[in-house]
């Protein structure tokens, strides 16, 4: 179900955001959005390499449309961690440039985790900044707990449990979950 909310946007736009889970007929306008956000560097981050092999998207993905005009769009990926599924990794997390810092990926952040603990996801994972991560719950995670394919700074590791006593609970390899 879409959810509106008010917009920071100019006068000239509709005051409407509407916030829906992401379609096949998204990816060209969420490649753009991260192509302008990340540039072209982005390949080479670890998230990406959880995410080879795994489903394109999964149902907690979601975007913000002003009208026609994809402004932001998280993906989640579902994941194992030390072969367990009922985990996913958060990102990327893009907001268009010019409604950055009006709570867009806020909003479907906290939506798409709402939707994720509703259907029993243990584990929320994250490569980001604890001062940004942590108003959903994301904490540190203990230093060898979980590794990821690939470089990662550990302190910018993070997880959020949907279910208390989650992180304990995981350990080992994170990778995609096929599906």
């Amino acid at each position: 179900m879409a959810e509106r909310v008010a917009s920071k946007a100019s006068p000239s736009m509709s005051p409407n955001v509407t916030n829906r889970p992401l379609t096949p007929a998204d990816f060209p306008a969420v490649s753009r959005l991260h192509a302008t956000v990340f540039g072209p560097g982005r390949f080479t981050r670890t998230a990406y390499r959880v995410r080879e092999g795994a489903p394109a998207f999964s149902p907690y993905c979601r975007v913000a449309m002003l009208g026609e005009r994809l402004i932001a769009a998280v993906r989640f990926t579902p994941i194992t961690v030390g072969g367990e599924g009922g985990a996913l990794l958060l990102g990327p997390l893009a907001v268009d440039p010019e409604f950055a810092g009006q709570g867009f990926g806020k909003r479907l952040i906290s939506e798409a985790m709402e939707a994720a603990r509703t259907d029993g996801v243990r584990l929320v994972l994250l490569v980001g900044d604890e001062p940004y991560y942590g108003r959903f719950g994301f904490r540190p995670v203990p230093p060898g707990q979980i590794t990821l394919p690939g470089p990662v700074d550990p302190r910018r590791l993070l997880a959020a449990e949907l279910i208390p006593g989650a992180l304990a609970r995981s350990c080992g390899p994170t990778a995609g979950q096929r599906a």
